[in-house]
């Protein structure tokens, strides 16, 4: 029996990310008008799709955020499945591997568990999101030149946990129901990066037959 998405996406199995839209904030409001058109039953591709006269550094700064809410609960959801017995390297089935790489502990490109890999990541892009210099949330602060190159490199990674996911623990997200919540984040964050050329095709690679058969 699928149980209430309420107890599958439960906060507390999360690495809990912080809200960064304050109330009254200009991209507080963009957040809200994302999330209505989500919320309208329009097509996925047109809701992406940047709105007359907004910014662009702001709606993928919204969209970011908000991505990895949604993919930091969805793997949420498999902590207890994915571990370093079941998952001993970070994987997308016997043709990819990611391996972790950071500007503190990990200077070269390591071979980690999964969970591990996903620790690292969700702390990684936090602290990215919760980065003023980055993440800009005054009115009137620039977003940082490079803001785009890191906007991709979070979603790239992000996607990683799609891969995951779906090659190696998506019979449990079927055992708890959630199998339609999940394609449909998957979806909207495919339609997103595709709109704004965010991901290279190649890190795509993995799902692609799945990407054909559910966004095509």
């Amino acid at each position: 029996m699928a149980l209430c998405l309420k107890q599958v996406f439960n906060r507390d199995k999360t690495f809990r990310p912080r809200k960064r839209f304050e109330p009254g904030t200009e991209r507080f409001e963009l957040y809200k008008k994302a999330q209505a058109s989500l919320k309208s039953g329009l097509d996925l591709r047109a809701v992406v799709r940047l709105p007359p006269g907004e910014s662009i550094n702001d709606w993928l700064a919204v969209h970011v955020v908000d991505f990895f809410n949604r993919i930091n609960l969805i793997y949420g959801t498999m902590g207890e499945c994915c571990t370093e017995a079941s998952c001993p390297v970070m994987s997308g089935g016997p043709r990819y591997e990611y391996r972790w790489q950071d500007e503190q502990q990990y200077r070269r490109p390591a071979k980690l568990p999964a969970p591990r890999y996903m620790a690292l990541l969700m702390d990684w892009i936090e602290g990215l999101i919760n980065n003023e210099d980055v993440f800009p949330t005054q009115v009137g602060v620039p977003f940082p030149k490079n803001f785009q190159q890191v906007c991709t490199k979070i979603l790239t990674r992000l996607f990683r946990v799609f891969v995951h996911v779906y090659i190696h623990h998506f019979d449990g997200i079927i055992a708890m129901g959630a199998e339609a919540h999940v394609n449909t984040c998957y979806k909207h964050f495919y339609y997103f990066i595709q709109e704004f050329s965010l991901v290279d095709h190649r890190e795509l690679e993995p799902l692609r037959e799945m990407t054909e058969r559910i966004c095509h």
